[in-house]
């Protein structure tokens, strides 16, 4: 077998190979042997000459051959090199008869051996966490507005912060729109320009009718500049009342005999959080780093190939949300591009993590295989062995072997990095 190797680019190259014509001429051989015992009109099963069977199953017996013959070739030639492919390569220029050589060329893709570095050189900076009294207190008032209850309101108008029940028509160009049992909050951002001066002070049975100008800046597009009359029916006026912060509400919030446990719970909640936050702002950090190692041109079928992962990781969940993809009203090929220079960053650092892990020695053992299985199944709700045997049926294991590989290539990076 000849082969002649191309390099196109630090990961694009092409290899021209020719398999003799004695090996091609065997496998024809082989392969017609297996159409012997077709049945051809004149000739009794197994008893057709080998002339007849090539001519009559040419085309066949053809293709057989080059799909026989051509992935083992470009295999061969590929390992004889020390090439490791990132996708399928793709063969062109076939030339095929019997009698002669069978030529073709294979474009390959691959990602070039390089050295990582010196991880020690990597320099970072992690957040110092600390939560403060002020930070805890927000937290409580935000649980208290949780446990608010809506209570009516009686001797006194309705007033800033209130909610107004009423049945209100609705009048502009286009017409009447009525609604009936409408809870407006006198104060809240969601209100026309000027709507809440016309209901501070009024009270169950009142009737009230006014106009709203909306202003030539408004957000909403389509109603700046315009006029619009509104007529309400007051029916009530409620208020929001919202729970003293002591022990009971504490023992109603949860299993807490009293409000400093709670306060204690809420400050080592907010801690985790924090330091989970710094924690991934560091590791981002680091990847980066990583990342900008890379100093030749990324294979594009790989960042195309995380983009599309991105997109559908996306898709789900949207999906998860109850909100069809297809109707989520998403301009998908702006979103795709917007998606570019995210994907190739994440492809670097990959491709630098794989590196770390091929220089170190780095494996993944079946142990900690089972518990990233375990892991997946108890969120997904399943059991290990059905998600096992979902990830073995869909090339699944390899791709889980893969990040865990890489999850121990950046805890290595992490612990070899200068943190300050």
């Amino acid at each position: 077998m000849k082969t002649e190797f191309t390099d196109v680019s630090e990961t694009q190259k092409t290899v021209t190979i020719e398999i003799d014509s004695s090996v091609v001429d065997a496998e024809i051989d082989r392969i017609a042997q297996g159409y012997r015992k077709v049945k051809v009109p004149g000739f009794r099963p197994g008893k057709v000459p080998a002339t007849i069977i090539k001519r009559r199953f040419r085309d066949q017996i053809l293709h057989e051959v080059m799909h026989g013959l051509i992935p083992r070739a470009v295999e061969e030639a590929l390992q004889e090199r020390g090439i490791e492919p990132i996708d399928t390569p793709n063969v062109k220029d076939v030339a095929l008869e019997e009698g002669q050589p069978l030529r073709f060329t294979a474009a390959i893709e691959t990602v070039p051996l390089f050295d990582p570095g010196d991880l020690s050189t990597i320099a970072a900076t992690k957040t110092h966490v600390a939560i403060t009294e002020d930070a805890i207190e927000q937290t409580l008032q935000r649980l208290r507005e949780r446990a608010g209850k809506s209570e009516p309101v009686e001797g006194r108008p309705a007033t800033d912060g209130d909610t107004v029940v009423v049945d209100l028509v609705r009048q502009d160009a286009s017409g009447p729109d009525r609604h009936e049992g409408v809870s407006i909050e006198i104060g809240s951002k969601a209100n026309p320009p000027g709507f809440d001066a016309h209901l501070i002070g009024v009270g169950p049975g009142d009737e009230k009718t006014f106009s709203v100008h909306f202003p030539e800046d408004y957000t909403v597009q389509e109603m700046a500049g315009t006029d619009v009359t509104y007529s309400v029916s007051v029916k009530e006026v409620r208020r929001r009342v919202l729970p003293d912060l002591d022990d009971e509400f504490a023992k109603d919030v949860g299993e807490f005999d009293s409000l400093s446990a709670l306060r204690d719970r809420v400050r080592t909640d907010l801690q985790a959080e924090a330091e989970e936050n710094a924690a991934r702002q560091l590791r981002g950090e680091v990847l980066k780093q990583l990342a900008e190692r890379i100093t030749f041109e990324l294979p594009a079928s790989l960042i195309e190939r995380e983009i599309d992962r991105r997109l559908e990781e996306f898709a789900r969940q949207l999906m998860q949300q109850n909100v069809d993809p297809r109707q989520a009203g998403i301009d998908w090929g702006q979103f795709r591009e917007a998606q570019r220079e995210p994907a190739r960053a994440g492809v670097a650092s990959a491709l630098v993590l794989d590196a770390i892990a091929r220089r170190e020695g780095l494996v993944v053992t079946e142990q900690e295989i089972d518990q990233e299985i375990e892991r997946f199944a108890t969120r997904a709700g399943r059991t290990a062995a059905a998600l096992r045997a979902q990830f073995e049926k869909e090339g699944g294991i390899g791709r889980l072997v893969a990040g865990l590989r890489r999850e121990k290539a950046v805890d290595l990076a992490l612990s070899r990095a200068r943190i300050s």
